[in-house]
């Protein structure tokens, strides 16, 4: 995360590097491959794309629609937090 702070991994959002080099946003947090977090916080996005923090984290440089959508500050479904199967998890 850029603001280094202490959160419920439900509270964050996850970007992962897929096995064959795709970089996606994660809401579900379980598509495999090597993930970076963000906590759901704009000005965290900002600085993490300003500081290039994730594209290190991820050992691959973003792709244009990635940085644009993070730029933007994600989608409202994104920083919503995720309920399991039944709502309940």
């Amino acid at each position: 995360m850029a603001c280094r702070t202490t959160r419920d991994k439900r509270d964050l959002v996850r970007i992962v590097r897929s096995p064959d080099g795709h970089v996606v946003l994660d809401p579900t947090g379980r598509v495999p491959g090597r993930g970076a977090y963000l906590c759901a916080d704009g000005s965290c996005w900002q600085a993490a794309l300003d500081k290039n923090i994730i594209a290190r984290a991820l050992r691959v440089a973003l792709p244009d629609d990635v940085r644009e959508h993070l730029r933007a500050g994600a989608a409202a479904q994104l920083t919503q937090p995720q309920g399991g199967a039944r709502g309940q998890e």
